[in-house]
């Protein structure tokens, strides 16, 4: 299975289920005079430079939002039976409309008769915005089902829903981060010194050095350690009196150092004992940007996936109390096992955004994304830029292990370039800062997703990394390719990102060791259990349907390159292209259609029909065959 030939592209299929692919016959040109050579080159267009492959799609439609005049102001939505609605809103310039009988006059027909949330939780929070209104508005209010309502109250199934007094803590910049800051001065400090440290080695090497110099006759070694000594590698780090130390002419690092010892090394300043949590033989949903929410995470789960783990979010937009940031980090009570993934740059303000989740969210872990390939974040030192930026990832580590009561975990690639690895030498390091779990992307950040996953490679790194368990990650798609990378390799486990988008009942195929041939009718109810979850996440109103909407479109973009076991000669491997082929049904054959248009058609069988001017285009362009 790992010596998968790249060139064998396309998937097997049975000979009776391929359709024949027309060929594209060359539109005729019109007959043109022949013209000299001079007016050819004068014509000649010049060439078009290549774009460069970077996994996105460029320029896509942005949604058009209706005027907030038009839209019903939040205070009244949940108006109860009989409540005055006068008296609700409290702002005084308010611009959303408070006309109750014009709104329900202007709104959309309802999509059905039954709305999930209401029935789900005895109350739709959407109330009278809500598609499926029909079920619970009566007259300007809402029906209440008081018996379901109480049981979801004191038992919430969804967590990490961020207070507004946290929130306006941190937009006013009031929160209190001195336990953060002051880890981060600590880890600082130690760093500085330990560099310095090293400095006065280097520079007491080079000193000998020079004075077997004096014994050549030729000079060249000794000119060598004289330019060593200008460029500033041989620099006395030590204050030469007391005199220098009273003038302040040193760090505060320095200042820091000379006294008595401190037992901050002996006394951990996080009193809590850190989690445990074992890791291996677990299957291990990874973080998925804009596919990977919190309603297509419930679907893996279950499916069985047994640790799942948050979309990538912004360490800086979290701390600032951005709310669709924190969406990202929301929990549902089925994610028995789940991780939050922080990506940043700033040492300072991800050991802040660690004290900051560890004391607000419900979580298990954290994980840091050392391996994001997105241009954005890599060059704003981000993602897989830390691989190279080894002395802020170290003084990263450090304090967030500090600060943190919980696990932390590193997720990167082999290499940001494809012909130097350089994961190994990381790993070695790591195993010093208190890491929890390591996984390990078996890519280069330049590589993307073009080329097959260097399972070698990871191996290698698995053995390096005992006794901290190593996850391998890349080209998982079914039992087969899990159990041969399990038995054949140093891993303690496999975390799988595209296969379970392509495929999202691989989890369960790992746990039962066979193929499932899914029906289409299967299929399609997953995608409904889809929607229903994306009616709790984003809301049953317009909005909260089309963002639905929109995140289903994506995901069907991956969906669509499964083929079902029944009509396959051979195991579907994640990157061969599905040919040109017809399902064993009109539904099947509909769900194995590479047309945006057909993705929009399966949408509007579970949303209702789409917007005027509506249009799509995929977030993730398909370049992995």
């Amino acid at each position: 299975m790992s010596n998968l030939d790249i060139n064998d592209v396309v998937a097997h299929v049975k000979s009776e289920f391929v359709l024949p692919i027309e060929p594209v016959v060359p539109k005729p040109q019109p007959a043109t005079e022949s013209k000299s050579n001079e007016d050819k080159d004068a014509t000649t267009e010049p060439p078009v430079k290549k774009q460069k492959l970077t996994g996105t799609n460029k320029n896509r439609p942005k949604l058009i939002k209706a005027p907030k005049s038009s839209k019903l102001c939040r205070s009244v939505w949940c108006l109860r039976i009989g409540e005055d609605s006068t008296k609700k809103c409290t702002y005084e310039k308010c611009d959303f409309s408070h006309d109750i009988v014009a709104y329900l006059a202007s709104k959309p027909e309802d999509l059905g008769r039954e709305c999930h949330n209401y029935r789900t939780f005895g109350m739709c929070h959407y109330g009278l915005t809500c598609r499926f209104g029909s079920d619970h508005i009566e007259g300007l209010g809402n029906r209440i089902n008081e018996d379901l309502l109480s049981r979801y109250e004191n038992n919430p199934s969804v967590f990490n829903t961020i207070k507004k007094e946290v929130q306006f803590e941190l937009r006013k910049r009031k929160f209190d981060f001195s336990r953060a800051l002051r880890i981060h001065r600590k880890i600082q400090s130690e760093i500085e010194i330990n560099k310095r440290n090293s400095n006065t080695n280097e520079q007491n090497s080079c000193r000998k050095k020079e004075s077997e110099c004096k014994t050549e006759t030729n000079g060249v070694a000794k000119q060598n350690c004289e330019d060593r000594v200008q460029n500033g590698v041989t620099s006395d780090v030590g204050p030469k009196n007391e005199n220098e130390i009273e003038s302040g002419t040193i760090n505060d690092a320095r200042r820091e150092a000379i006294g008595p010892a401190a037992d901050d090394d002996l006394i951990r300043l996080n009193g809590r004992e850190k989690k445990k949590i074992i890791w291996k033989g677990k299957t291990y949903l990874a973080p998925l940007t804009t596919v990977g929410n919190l309603p297509f995470r419930r679907i893996c789960k279950d499916f069985g996936a047994d640790i799942t783990c948050s979309e990538m979010a912004l360490a800086t937009n979290l701390l600032q109390g951005s709310p669709s940031e924190w969406a990202l980090v929301r929990r549902h009570q089925s994610e028995n096992l789940f991780g939050v993934q922080l990506c940043g740059s700033n040492a300072e303000a991800m050991i802040k955004c660690s004290q900051l989740l560890d004391q607000h969210t419900d979580i298990d872990f954290i994980d840091i994304n050392m391996g994001c390939p997105i241009d954005l974040i890599f060059k704003q030192g981000g993602g897989s830029a830390l691989m190279r930026r080894q002395t802020c990832l170290e003084h990263m580590v450090k304090g967030m292990t500090n600060v943190l009561s919980v696990p932390l975990t590193l997720k990167m690639r082999t290499a940001i370039y494809h012909d130097t690895h350089v994961a190994h030498n990381i790993i070695t390091k790591a195993k010093l800062w208190d890491v929890s779990l390591i996984t390990l992307h078996g890519r280069s950040k330049e590589q993307r997703y073009v080329k097959l996953a260097d399972w070698k490679y990871i191996n290698e790194c698995a053995a390096v990394a005992d006794p901290i368990p190593l996850f391998g990650n890349g080209d998982v798609l079914s039992y087969e390719d899990y159990d041969y990378h399990v038995d054949n390799s140093n891993v303690s486990g496999i975390m799988i990102g595209r296969g379970a988008l392509i495929k999202p009942w691989v989890f369960k195929e790992i746990k039962e060791k066979k193929h499932w041939d899914i029906s289409s009718s299967e299929r399609f109810d997953m995608l409904k259990r889809y929607v229903q979850y994306g009616m709790e996440h984003w809301g049953s109103d317009t909005e909260g349907l089309e963002k639905t909407r929109r995140f289903l479109l994506e995901w069907l973009s991956f969906l669509h390159r499964y083929i079902p076991v029944g009509i396959l000669d051979q195991t579907q491997r994640i990157n061969q292209r599905p040919p040109l082929y017809k399902g064993r049904d009109d539904l099947e054959t509909l769900m194995a259609s590479r047309s945006v248009t057909d993705w929009v058609k399966i949408s509007e069988m579970l949303l209702g029909p789409t917007p005027p001017e509506f249009n799509f285009l995929p977030k993730h362009k398909a370049n992995a065959y």
